[in-house]
């Protein structure tokens, strides 16, 4: 393994209830102003919002509301809530909702601690914020795993770029699987794919023989698969839908990740895609790793055979490839492009458009040319 410094930064509060037992004890070191922060309203509708208001009211905070924060977070979006957190004089953010709203906040975090332009502040002078305002999360939808670290995906509508910037992780996070129980199986089932991206992406990177990152990369992959199909034949199984919390928070906490080098060239090309038609993060993977996979899998056949073997049954690295393929299809997932929600027609000009700009990974199984990125967009079509 390679040297790496590891600190668990966020307190966890797992379980049903888990808001009502321990979310005034945890803002309660933060100030009287909390700005609550999240999406298009289903937190209002399903009772969530009123809850955590009621909880933040009993506890003495005075709270700004800070509504619509959108799938794919905007850059813009993230301005507004900067700077609505300056003008309201904000103490805390608190994230009610998915991977989408915790991302968002993140960055609103940074951005209203400084007078910098983040974006240019990271993207070219590549230095990042010294300063946060302290933030937590409700997590409401699992699959990014954005509750536990200090990363956040945000969409530059002007650039046309859909990156990654950096942050700090949330103070605490509160994983409650009741909260879940309104979100669609289908949305459910999508997060799920991205908590396997996360693992598989990460297992495929670098790493020397019998790392303990892939053996748990492994059991996070065994467990996604196994609690996404017990959703499918029961869309209210409860324990399912924590087992895909827990998941999702273990595939991006750092832990799958140290010592080692890792391969998110999928999630690359997903971004990117993203920045250009603003597809489902999670379903335009599935679109994605196939056809990625099949390019790639024998430059890693080592890892592919055992992936194949210990996630699926399979008996080679190609029979394990087609396996994942057949495991979206299984869940419903979309397998091609024309089957992606998205604001635009997506053509080959698109794609090419995607190709050319995309973050090209250097650390995978092997790096990728441009042509052979296209090559593999258009596969998916």
């Amino acid at each position: 393994m390679q040297k790496f410094v590891y600190e668990y930064a966020t307190k966890v509060y797992f379980g049903e209830g888990a808001a009502k037992e321990h979310l005034a004890e945890a803002v309660s070191g933060f100030g009287e102003r909390v700005m609550l922060a999240f999406g298009g309203g289903s937190v209002k509708k399903n009772g969530i919002y009123d809850e955590v208001k009621k909880i933040l009211d009993e506890a003495g905070k005075k709270v700004i509301d800070f509504p619509g924060i959108m799938s794919n977070p905007t850059y813009a979006k993230v301005q507004e809530g900067a700077a609505l957190a300056k003008k309201e004089k904000v103490d805390f953010i608190l994230a009610v909702g998915g991977g989408s709203v915790i991302d968002c906040c993140k960055i609103v975090a940074a951005q209203a601690k400084t007078e910098k332009d983040l974006w240019e502040m990271e993207m070219k002078e590549h230095q990042f914020p010294a300063e946060v305002l302290p933030m937590g999360a409700v997590v409401t939808a699992s699959g990014t795993g954005a509750e536990m670290n200090g990363g956040a995906v945000i969409t530059n509508e002007e650039k046309i770029i859909k990156a990654g910037m950096a942050a700090s992780a949330p103070r605490f996070a509160i994983l409650d699987p009741v909260y879940t129980s309104s979100v669609p199986r289908m949305q459910v089932l999508s997060g799920a794919f991205d908590t396997l991206s996360h693992a598989m992406e990460t297992y495929l990177g670098n790493s020397d023989e019998d790392n303990v990152s892939d053996d748990v990369a492994l059991a996070v992959m065994r467990n996604t698969v196994a609690n996404m199909r017990r959703l499918l034949k029961n869309k209210d199984d409860l324990q399912a839908r924590g087992n895909l919390m827990w998941d999702s928070a273990m595939a991006e906490n750092g832990i799958l990740k140290v010592g080692r080098l890792t391969d998110f060239q999928a999630h690359q090309l997903e971004h990117q895609l993203g920045a250009y038609t603003d597809c489902n993060h999670g379903q335009g993977l599935a679109v994605i790793h196939p056809a990625y996979y099949r390019h790639i899998v024998k430059d890693a056949e080592g890892k592919f055979r055992r992936f194949g073997r210990e996630v699926f049954g399979a008996d080679t690295p190609e029979t394990g490839v087609e396996a994942l393929a057949d495991f979206i299809k299984e869940c419903g997932l979309p397998t091609k492009m024309g089957e992606l929600k998205s604001k635009v027609e997506i053509t080959p000009e698109i794609l090419r458009n995607v190709a050319d700009t995309c973050n090209v990974i250097k650390c995978n199984p092997r790096e990728l040319s441009r042509d052979e990125i296209y090559d593999i967009l258009m596969e998916c079509m």
